[in-house]
């Protein structure tokens, strides 16, 4: 089994087929989008392949360390900006393939008129063991 990551970018990635921001759905569209999601996660949890996953609230902080002693340095929150991950979704699959085929599931929740919204995920696996040196110098060229 692998672990994998599928983010649910708002904004920032390539704009889905049915591209209506979720503040323009009816209340009916939203609870059917997530009633898609829930179900989606229950059937997941049935077959053991679901791990976790949580809808984010739109805004959110930077946070970085600034010296031993120093409290850390925050910037934010941004009202608007490029990328919004609204959501992740944690899964436990047999392949790469089959993470594929899930997350083509979940891109087709229903958006405005109750039509899938073909949204972009981002999946990404788990690491599953620390990056070497020599990783490292053959992932940058």
């Amino acid at each position: 089994m692998a672990k994998y990551l599928l983010l649910k970018h708002y904004r920032g990635a390539p704009a889905p087929a049915n591209d209506v921001p979720m503040d323009h759905w009816t209340q009916e569209e939203i609870s059917a989008h997530i009633q898609y999601m829930r179900d989606f996660a229950e059937r997941l949890e049935k077959s053991g392949e679901y791990v976790d996953g949580q809808a984010l609230a739109p805004e959110g902080t930077w946070v970085r360390y600034d010296g031993e002693g120093r409290p850390p340095v925050t910037d934010g929150p941004f009202a608007e900006t490029k990328d919004l991950i609204a959501g992740w979704m944690v899964i436990d699959v047999d392949s790469y393939e089959r993470a594929v085929e899930l997350a083509g599931e979940l891109s087709a929740a229903p958006g405005a008129g109750g039509k899938p919204i073909h949204e972009w995920l981002e999946l990404r696996p788990f690491l599953n063991a620390a990056p070497t040196a020599t990783d490292e110098c053959h992932a940058g060229g």
